[in-house]
């Protein structure tokens, strides 16, 4: 629902994008209920979108452009900005570097990868958060993070490993069943050809040895072919692309690997637990 006050919580570019839709609405002589109509929107939604009282969403931008774009294609270039600056300031630079990079090695420890996250799971996980956040401010994340998934459609395909303590698999947000749609999705992700999905045994420690106690990282290959390390502590993202340091990082998450189940019993581990109750 577009309240008032969303209106300053809206970027730049939703200010930018709102004041040009008008514009070209106006130029072309449509009144807002006849822009909705066109696009499949109310005439509300319209004026919401150009006061920023609820700014265009992805799918509204789509249609802002095929109706009112006039071949300029200012609505499809917009997407990509709305998109990154509604993910946290701490996020943004390593957006850019995922979305185009070679390979994606990531290790979880409290939740499942953003990437690998479901709607359902991310909208519990992001609205149960603290400090709490606004409607908007939720939808719009789950929105830039549900985007994220177009990497796995991306042609060329890049290389996705992610590692899960068994933990995460058995941490519900919002509820059992989202907790069982997110482990479903997971192991559909874990079959496709360029991802691989480990699970670090609850157990490993047992054995005398167990490399993940450092926490979660992200080991990335840019399509430039260097190698950088992202690591979020306390709401603060961390770079990391000093060779010494990649390297040192990049061996603990061998040794991660190593200790984890393979990707064939860490499968069935998935499915298993998709298929309990709780």
């Amino acid at each position: 629902m577009a309240r008032a006050e969303n209106k300053t919580e809206a970027s730049g570019t939703a200010y930018l994008i709102a004041a040009l839709a008008k514009a070209l609405r106006e130029q072309q002589q449509l009144s807002q209920e006849e822009l909705g109509t066109e696009m499949g929107y109310t005439g509300s939604a319209v004026s919401a979108m150009e006061t920023c009282a609820q700014p265009a969403s992805d799918q509204m931008l789509v249609k802002l452009e095929e109706v009112i774009g006039g071949g300029l294609g200012v609505f499809q270039k917009a997407r990509r900005w709305m998109l990154l600056e509604k993910y946290p300031a701490r996020f943004r630079g390593f957006s850019e570097m995922e979305a185009g990079a070679v390979t994606i090695c990531s290790y979880e420890t409290l939740v499942v990868d953003g990437l690998f996250q479901t709607e359902e799971y991310a909208r519990a996980l992001i609205g149960g958060g603290y400090p709490p956040i606004s409607e908007q401010k939720r939808e719009e994340l789950v929105e830039a993070r549900l985007a994220r998934k177009a990497l796995f459609e991306r042609d060329p395909a890049p290389m996705i490993e992610l590692i899960l303590e068994e933990s995460v698999l058995r941490r519900p947000f919002g509820s059992w069943e989202i907790l069982h749609g997110q482990l479903r999705s997971l192991a559909e992700d874990a079959r496709r050809d360029n991802v691989c999905v480990q699970v670090l045994s609850l157990e490993r420690g047992l054995r005398g040895t167990y490399a993940g106690a450092r926490g979660p990282m992200k080991l990335v290959e840019t399509k430039d072919h260097q190698h950088v390390v992202y690591m979020e502590v306390e709401d603060q993202g961390i770079l990391v692309s000093d060779p010494a340091e990649v390297s040192q990082l990049a061996h603990r998450y061998a040794k991660i690997r190593a200790q984890a189940l393979s990707p064939d019993d860490s499968l069935n581990l998935i499915e298993r637990l998709a298929g309990e109750k709780p």
